[in-house]
């Protein structure tokens, strides 16, 4: 898969200056306020990326909820809702209490977001601008996360952290087609912060090396450690929480995620023995076909059961397979300097917040 991109880039590559000017005047005309920017009355948090792919947005998405909520916040998701065939210009998924969409409507990201943060409202919309309007004013959100917010530049917001995954970093620093980049590098000065995701001690020292290249072009932005740590494991179609000890032996493993070799890696690095493995496309949908094809393989390499995601766990049902099937609960785990980061930009959002007016 990785050949493929290459090749792919390769080919992208006499486009990508095209690409890359076109991201810069869009950039500028916002800039200069010929393309409106919505000003919003309560704080918002956007959690995105430079480079193409996964970068482990979600779990950091749903570690700031947590923390806002615990802190006397109300807060709420907004995301685009990429693969959900809800249409609406506003769709809710949660409104903190019942969920009103499944993964299908909503996409796998915010059903898994409004399935495992109750009391966290989660939206979806193109126009991420109405949705935005929609949680302060008709479900009283003092606060917001835009999921995959870097490159929606219509929405001003007060805190822009931008991730990096340790697996990845910035590819091969071109901007698309002819490389993992969304946006030129320069775009990184709109920034307030850099996180790099899914630090482990193989990978730490390469980490160090990126981030003091960030440090040295963008002196003003902290960058920040954070790892991926496996507490549990879910059961599909079962409140049941597993220790990953007790779990049956071997498992058969899939997943339909951007980089679908990380979670391999983590299950091999926790010691979870697999008969199998199946990476899936990014937003796989779980056809019948599929889930008869995951099945039957998982049968003849002798698992005992399957193992996937959370993302993906949100897409089947109960019925889905004969084997049980559990998805590893991962948790984010950043460095403390991040967390007292948060924790100061949320202590200037309190002093300064009023009520949220009502939008017009």
């Amino acid at each position: 898969m990785a050949d493929n991109f290459s090749n792919l880039f390769f080919l992208g590559r006499p486009f990508s200056p095209l690409y890359s000017a076109v991201m810069k005047t869009r950039e500028a005309l916002y800039n200069k306020g010929l393309k409106r920017r919505h000003q919003l009355p309560v704080p918002i948090i956007s959690v995105g990326n430079l480079t193409m792919g996964g970068t482990g947005k979600t779990p950091v998405v749903a570690y700031l909820a947590s923390l806002l909520l615990e802190k006397g916040f109300k807060p709420a998701i907004i995301s685009r809702g990429y693969g959900g065939a809800a249409g609406n210009k506003v769709n809710v998924v949660s409104d903190g209490k019942t969920i009103f969409l499944d993964a299908a409507a909503a996409g796998d990201e915010p059903c898994f977001l409004a399935k495992t943060l109750p009391g966290v409202p989660v939206l979806t919309g193109i126009v991420r601008i109405l949705p935005c309007r929609h949680a302060i004013d008709e479900l009283n959100c003092d606060i917001l996360l835009l999921d995959d917010g870097f490159q929606h530049l219509s929405v001003q917001r007060d805190l822009d952290l931008v991730l990096f995954s340790a697996a990845k970093l910035a590819g091969n620093s071109r901007v698309f087609p002819g490389g993992d980049l969304r946006e030129p590098v320069s775009a990184l000065k709109r920034s307030h912060c850099f996180m790099l995701t899914g630090v482990t001690d193989t990978n730490r020292d390469r980490c160090t090396q990126f981030s003091e290249l960030l440090r040295q072009r963008f002196p003003s932005k902290p960058v920040f450690f954070s790892s991926y740590l496996p507490i549990a494991a879910n059961e599909l179609g079962s409140d049941e929480v597993h220790n990953t000890a007790t779990l049956p032996s071997p498992l058969y493993g899939f997943c339909g995620i951007a980089q679908p070799e990380l979670f391999r890696n983590s299950l091999k690095k926790n010691n979870i023995p697999l008969s199998g493995f199946m990476a899936l496309k990014d937003h796989q949908p779980y056809a019948r076909n599929l889930l008869k094809k995951l099945s039957r393989q998982a049968e003849e390499s002798g698992a005992q059961a399957l193992i996937t995601t959370e993302k993906d766990l949100v897409k089947l049902q109960k019925d889905s397979f004969q084997l049980p099937c559990f998805a590893l609960k991962m948790e984010v785990r950043p460095e403390p300097s991040f967390v007292n980061f948060i924790n100061e930009k949320v202590e200037r959002f309190t002093v300064h917040q009023t009520s949220p007016p009502k939008n017009k």
